[in-house]
């Protein structure tokens, strides 16, 4: 196995994994959730410390996953950390998650809204149609090399990055303020220590996901003792201070009670900034943004397939890569679970649900720096986590909050996780019952 893996050319660097980082972190949940939020919430510093905390959330996750990244630097990400740490059925349960729905979902969810977007400026366009083309096409590249996934990854990425700022700039020099106070006042302290405060949180840990996505292309990063934590780390405080200038924007520019339940909230505060015109540009702006985010996805999800394949005789097909090295069995067969759900729209209970079952996992990863650090004192770690132990109890303390919370008020979707996490407990037990586990462990 550690030949299969040596294999893997080393040509993505630092500047390409920041980009992944980026665009799987700024998707649909940034452009969406505000509305939701200000439902319950009308405090204007509430709001935007709604997203500092949850960056705050996502930093202390970065840095955790940082030294892990650095220790085992292996593609493959929850999977190979837990499998490593813990035990391998605990890594497989993660990865089994992650190969069945937890790529396919969010890329779904991606290309239906960008299918959405699209079709608001040309409504004779079928969503769907959109959505199937920009999936595929985005697989095709993802299939060629490993430097054409990267110079697509990139361009796409600063696009993005480039649209966000000129909008943000653009609302700052022509948006009128709409009077509402952005200070702290003595009525906010029960506003952040509310029930509809809590509730929001979860929604902006949404937002943030995908600060880890660097970690499941490990094996193609230039130093990823080096590279990897940084990638986490610029990546994420990359995206916290453009959500938190974005997020002020849509609120100095709209009317609070325009964004009430909106999902589009992106068109709205466009709409009011340059008008109808301009906010049908910023319908296809948002959605030309997000073939980034599909295109990360796109890349990571497969390399968890992948590294499954390598360890796990019962999915070696999984493994196979083509004469470029890339894994094109996991690819296609990705792209064929994104194809069924956007085609089936079946994706929307599985998107709330996941929330539990990743969230359940980067618990666990991060619980795991502690574990690892008892386990293996006498490991060299290139890099350590900062402000530990600190850092990474802020995150595990908001995890369990958000797991406790899914749990109490959610059981359904909570036992739906439960219960494909068991089915995967039972795909593991019938391998090993069938010799079909390796023993060897990846390194």
């Amino acid at each position: 196995m550690k030949a299969n893996q040596n294999q893997n050319p080393r040509l993505i660097n630092l500047f390409t994994a920041i980009c992944i980082v980026v665009a799987n972190m700024i998707g649909t949940g940034v452009f969406t959730s505000l509305g939701f939020q200000v439902i319950d919430i009308k405090s204007g510093f509430a709001l935007l410390f709604l997203w500092i905390v949850g960056g705050i959330f996502a930093l202390c996750g970065a840095l955790a996953y940082g030294e892990l990244a650095a220790v085992m630097p292996r593609s493959g990400g929850e999977y190979h950390y837990l499998s490593k740490i813990y035990h391998p059925i605990i890594g497989f349960l993660s990865g089994w998650v992650s190969v069945t729905v937890g790529f396919a979902a969010p890329i779904a969810a991606a290309a239906i809204a960008l299918g959405n977007y699209f079709t608001s400026v040309f409504p004779i366009i079928n969503s769907t149609a959109i959505a199937l083309l920009v999936v595929i096409a985005v697989s095709l590249v993802h299939l060629n090399n490993l430097k054409t996934g990267s110079y697509f990854q990139q361009i796409f990425t600063i696009l993005k990055v480039l649209f966000i700022v000129i909008f943000i700039l653009c609302g700052l020099l022509l948006a009128q303020s709409q009077g509402l106070n952005f200070f702290p006042t003595p009525g906010d302290l029960p506003v952040i220590a509310s029930a509809p405060f809590a509730i929001s949180l979860v929604y902006v840990t949404y937002s943030y996901s995908g600060w880890n996505a660097s970690i499941y292309i490990a094996n193609e990063i230039e130093e990823p003792e080096k590279n990897l934590p940084r990638s986490l780390l610029l990546g994420t405080l990359a995206v916290m201070l453009l959500y938190l200038l974005l997020n002020f924007i849509f609120l100095y520019s709209t009317p609070i009670d325009n964004l009430v339940a909106k999902e589009e909230v992106g068109y709205v505060a466009a709409k009011s900034i340059f008008g109808s015109s301009g906010a049908k540009i910023m319908g296809m702006l948002i959605s030309f943004g997000l073939i980034s985010s599909i295109s990360s996805m796109v890349w990571a999800g497969p390399r968890v397939t992948q590294v499954i394949g390598e360890d796990i005789p019962l999915f070696k097909r999984l493994a196979r890569k083509n004469n470029n090295g890339i894994p094109y069995f996991a690819i296609l067969l990705q792209l064929a679970i994104v194809i069924v759900l956007v085609i089936t729209s079946s994706f929307d209970a599985v998107i709330t649900y996941l929330g539990f079952t990743l969230t359940l996992s980067s618990f666990m990863t991060v619980l795991g720096v502690f574990v690892h650090r008892f386990k293996y004192p006498e490991v060299q770690r290139p890099y350590k986590t900062w402000g530990y132990p600190l850092t990474p109890f802020i995150f595990l303390a908001i995890s369990l909050w958000i797991l406790i919370f899914v749990l109490m008020n959610k059981p359904i979707i909570s036992l739906a996780g439960l219960g494909t996490i068991a089915l995967g407990l039972l795909v593991y037990l019938i391998a090993a019952r069938s010799k079909l586990v390796s023993s060897d462990s990846q390194d």
